[in-house]
């Protein structure tokens, strides 16, 4: 499980990471891409334009995210399996891709086998095989190109003490090619959302005999639709031409109508909004995936009418909250942390980070959207204003009649979402139920290794967490499973929670590979937890990004939550 790190407003994605992050990397109760382009049918031809802030860098399957780049790398880069490409929810549906379908598991999910498609093959015209994909898989182990997704280090047998393919010429005995189309991978434990994982691009093929290295994403060998002609800066430009050997009759999901797609990154945000708002000249045809709009930006937008059909609307399954840390007191007691809860105002927290339109106040850990199994609840009713009054009666029975006094953790940086806007309107909201709350701000890099670290983890901060794929596996268990507690490294589960009946669920629903099924459990799980008053969820940021004016078939979905750009014409 990953977290997309403590990200800036305008960042959508790591993914991934990063994140996914990019993550890196995106729900609400809105179904995204709400916005519709110019009149007219998408063709084939012209050259799209990509305006992000954030290079693209290090542009190799085995250190990226599917959602990285805001999905450049999926144009590249093929995998078993991938998103459906398509508007709001059912864009948080995983299909087939490389293979022919989601996979074959095992009767208890421990054994998963797909078989890939006829007629696949690099840019070069040459087959792709499962071995292939064995090799790629293999080279994300390797420490020269760490950074991608951890979760084969932990699901595969033998993964934890593999170190890839240019130490280990033996290769993962736990992933089998029988033949040159069938590969076949035994897990350590059952894994339900097995087919989620096998969307990540380290699940890309990578031809062995083409590979050299860390210098590989300079010009990786395409399975995709595209090419890569150009790597600038490590990402900051990247230039993709038609894949010549790519074949739509093996990939429903991609358009691909584009001839070239020229990304240009490190601009900054304002400039690129208007750049996108003018419209003139080759911005007509651009789009961004990592910018959006802010307040301000918005607000203008809305009031011009040729604009406002310009804007696409956004829902990643992406969580703020206010953490609490119960080894530090006085959040050892839950009716303090239960006070804290009904005393949020989350109005005024909503409106400290642009409003409404940019946030929706979230009652609930998991997104609100039916993938992740989104169950409405709201264990500590207090209205949108908060309940002051009810938390200074919980104040009473934990034995603080007369209020107590507090330090909130937070990112220091201006506009951020963790960031001092929304720690002083918790800071007020607070303040009316009779709890001061002291500000400790910190920069950016040592907030995030202050409440990592379990030696130095605050009682109280701000956070946040997004899942890198559309479900409560990876929101739920890295935040709460007591045995992904990292005491020597990066530590996501705050509360430190190690509860056997909550790690027994979590072990149960991974099981089932019914994915519905499995959501509805994750739904009633988030809110046993919710009932125990380890956090209190704010908000799920919305994103609004601008299009140029040529631009055709919007499509966002609710996976990544900004513009699929597999699916844009500009024509």
């Amino acid at each position: 499980m990953r977290h997309l790190s403590v990200k800036s407003r305008h960042v959508g994605v790591i993914v991934v990471g990063l994140a996914l992050a990019g993550g890196a990397v995106a729900c609400g109760p809105k179904s995204g891409g709400d916005a519709k382009a110019s009149d007219g049918k998408p063709q084939r031809g012209g050259t799209l334009y990509v305006l992000n802030n954030q290079p693209q860098e290090d542009f190799d399957p085995a250190r990226l995210y599917t959602s990285g780049g805001g999905n450049v790398p999926s144009l590249v880069y093929r995998t078993l399996t991938t998103r459906n490409r398509a508007n709001g929810p059912a864009g948080a549906k995983v299909v087939p891709d490389l293979a022919t379908d989601t996979g074959e598991p095992s009767k208890d999910a421990t054994v998963w086998t797909y078989h890939l498609k006829d007629g696949l093959t690099y840019e070069d015209g040459s087959p792709i095989t499962s071995a292939d994909i064995k090799y790629g898989i293999e080279r994300s182990f390797a420490a020269e190109l760490s950074g991608g997704a951890p979760y084969l280090r932990d699901w595969l047998i033998g993964g934890a003490a593999y170190q890839g393919p240019y130490k280990d010429k033996k290769g993962l005995a736990s992933v089998e090619t029988p033949d040159p189309k069938t590969i076949v991978f035994h897990l350590n434990k059952p894994e339900g959302e097995f087919p989620f994982l096998a969307t990540q691009t380290s699940f890309a093929p990578v031809p062995k005999a083409k590979d050299d290295g860390t210098k590989y994403a300079s010009h990786p060998v395409s399975s995709g639709p595209y090419r890569v002609v150009k790597n600038e800066n490590n990402g900051e430009h990247l230039v993709l031409e038609r894949n010549p050997h790519w074949s739509a009759a093996t990939d429903s999901q991609r358009k691909a109508y584009p001839d070239t797609i020229d990304v240009q990154s490190g601009l900054d945000q304002a400039v690129i909004n208007q750049r996108l708002s003018a419209g003139v000249g080759k911005d007509a045809d651009a789009v961004t995936t990592d910018t959006n709009l802010g307040p301000a930006e918005l607000a203008k937008v809305t009031g011009d009418k040729n604009l406002a059909g310009r804007v696409g609307t956004g829902h990643f399954g992406y969580t703020d909250y206010i953490a609490f840390n119960p080894k530090v007191k006085p959040f050892d007691n839950i009716k303090v942390r239960q006070a804290i809860a009904y005393a949020v105002d989350r109005t005024t927290v909503v409106n400290a980070q642009g409003g409404s339109s940019l946030n929706d106040p979230a009652t609930t850990f998991l997104p609100e959207q039916a993938s992740f199994g989104y169950t409405p609840y709201d264990p500590f009713p207090a209205g949108k204003d908060g309940d002051p009054a009810k938390a200074k009666e919980l104040l009473k029975e934990a034995g603080y009649p007369n209020g107590l006094t507090v330090s909130l953790t937070h990112e220091s940086t201006k506009g951020d979402e963790q960031g001092p806007e929304v720690a002083t309107a918790v800071q007020e909201a607070l303040k009316a139920a009779g709890i001061t709350v002291k500000l400790d701000a910190q920069e950016h890099a040592a907030f995030g290794q202050k409440i990592r670290t379990i030696k130095t983890e605050p009682g109280f901060f701000l956070t946040g967490w997004g899942a890198d794929w559309p479900s409560g596996g990876p929101f739920l268990g890295p935040i709460f499973d007591g045995r992904q507690i990292v005491r020597d490294g990066d530590n996501f589960n705050n509360a430190q929670l190690d509860d056997p009946a909550v790690n027994n669920e979590i072990d149960a629903i991974n099981k089932i590979t019914d994915l519905k099924a499995a959501a509805v459990r994750w739904g009633a799980l988030d809110k046993k937890i919710g009932e125990q008053a380890l956090t209190v969820p704010l908000f799920h940021p919305v994103y609004k990004r601008l299009f140029g004016k040529d631009i055709k078939n919007v499509v966002i979905s609710d996976w990544t939550g900004v513009l699929d750009i597999s699916q844009v014409s500009v024509k």
